[in-house]
């Protein structure tokens, strides 16, 4: 997808389908305000201020009124795209959204791919690679946790502090390639001892901004939670307990749950992504058995796993043969000792093994709600722990993090190379490749097919 052509001026209709009350049609490029000149009436557009409002009307060829807008003029490059932009505010009817659309394109415009102006923001020096993504992000967001992570790198989280490293990196790196040109005279500019030191505080770094991307990816996109457990546990009485909605069939015939349901809930601020299963047993019938195969790739997939079990009903021991045979690796895991209101004199504390901690049971009654606000602040612990949330160096990109992951590969190398005294040309080389995928990150360094793969996953008329 070609997004390099900025002769043109582009427009969109920058508001979602359907009705509302107002609807914005977007326009940017090097002829954006005399396009807009032609079909507005009222003031004449390129006569005004920057960042100016003016109210007026849309005509069309024959100049039938279209519309009563409001259109708001940017200079550039004072503007979101660095470009000429208006912007028309007009009533939000989708049939007259498209007529001015249609009208702007038939006055020299072009239609705005997606992502475009926000391309054009990037390639006019107004955003670098990470902010455009987060702009993404923020579109996307369903929280305020992953709000406030792409307000953050929106105002340079990342990009402030991948370009810290890479400018102490690109000092050393000056020096080293220096040594390259006075190499018959064998001297040293670089101190090595120092170098040594950056390198260890860069992969440290590095080290945790990856980590950090297991929480911020989680965040970005909702933790995903399995409800799993035998059939008749409580499991689908639990979701409707946490959504505070009957939104799971309840019976009491084991097996009522035959597929997946899942549903998205907000606690603290963050997103989860509830998903019911169906119960795990042998299978009585076809439907069923592709039901607990369900389950099982849905577990493997989830960052938290509830597992729930009737207190009445299960010893201790299947408890945690089944507790074990579930978990995955990395995984977060809540035990729900359920139904404690059928036996409310067990003590539930005899259920700790191994992988079941004192901390993460909970004697609950999900049919009673019984501890139930109690379960959501635990869920919320459990996801998120001490980690700061608005913490500016939380990477939640995953084309960032193969990027940082091989800069560390080439950070290594020349922490290796100086060990092993290795000549000065091949230290040079690694240095090249690590400061090479940090400026990847910022966009410093990319190519036309990463972009395309970047902003063509944007909406149209951003």
């Amino acid at each position: 997808m070609d997004y390099n052509n900025s002769n043109t001026t582009i427009a969109a209709i920058a508001t979602p389908e359907g009705v509302g009350a107002v609807g914005l049609i977007r326009l940017s490029g090097p002829e954006a305000i005399n396009i807009a000149d032609r079909i507005f009436k009222g003031k004449k557009l390129s006569q005004q201020k920057s960042h100016s409002a003016h109210l007026g009307k849309i005509l069309d060829e024959q100049s039938n009124t279209l519309d009563e807008v409001l259109a708001t003029v940017f200079v550039g490059p004072h503007s979101y795209t660095g470009e000429h932009v208006v912007e028309f505010s007009c009533h939000g009817s989708s049939y007259l959204l498209k007529e001015i659309l249609e009208l702007l394109l038939r006055q020299g415009a072009v239609m705005a791919k997606p992502g475009e102006f926000t391309q054009r923001a990037f390639l006019n020096g107004k955003l670098d690679l990470s902010q455009a993504e987060a702009v993404a992000d923020l579109i996307a967001s369903e929280s305020q946790a992953a709000h406030r992570l792409a307000m953050s790198q929106l105002k340079g989280g990342i990009k402030n502090e991948i370009g810290e490293l890479r400018s102490q990196l690109l000092n050393f790196a000056s020096l080293i390639e220096l040594e390259l040109d006075f190499a018959e005279e064998d001297v040293e500019f670089a101190d090595r001892t120092q170098f040594k030191k950056l390198l260890h505080a860069a992969l440290d770094k590095i080290d945790t901004l990856n980590q950090s991307f297991v929480l911020g990816n989680a965040v970005k996109n909702g933790i995903s939670t399995v409800i799993a457990g035998r059939p008749n546990a409580g499991k689908s009485t639990l979701l409707n307990a946490l959504l505070e909605e009957e939104r799971a069939i309840v019976s009491d015939i084991a097996g009522t749950t035959r597929d997946t349901i899942e549903e998205k809930m907000n606690i603290n601020g963050v997103l989860f992504r509830f998903i019911d299963t169906a119960g795990i047993r042998e299978a009585q019938d076809q439907i069923e058995a592709m039901g607990v195969q369900r389950t099982m790739e849905k577990i493997d997939e989830s960052t938290v796993l509830i597992y729930v079990f009737d207190v009445v009903k299960t010893s201790k021991e299947e408890m945690w043969q089944e507790v074990h045979s579930l978990l995955r690796p990395d995984q977060k895991l809540l035990v729900v000792a359920n139904k404690m209101d059928l036996n409310p004199y067990i003590d539930y504390e005899h259920f700790i093994h191994n992988e079941i901690h004192k901390e993460n049971i909970i004697a609950c009654s999900a049919k009673n709600l019984m501890n139930i606000p109690y379960l959501k602040e635990k869920l919320y612990e459990l996801a998120i722990g001490d980690q700061k949330i608005q913490n500016n160096s939380i990477a939640i990109n995953a084309r960032h993090r193969q990027a940082l992951e091989a800069a560390a590969i080439n950070l290594k190398e020349v922490l290796a190379g100086l060990d092993s005294h290795l000549e000065t040309d091949l230290l040079a080389q690694s240095i090249r490749q690590a400061l090479y995928h940090l400026a990847e990150i910022s966009g410093q360094i990319s190519n036309d097919e990463i972009l395309g793969n970047i902003f063509g996953k944007f909406c149209i008329g951003k």
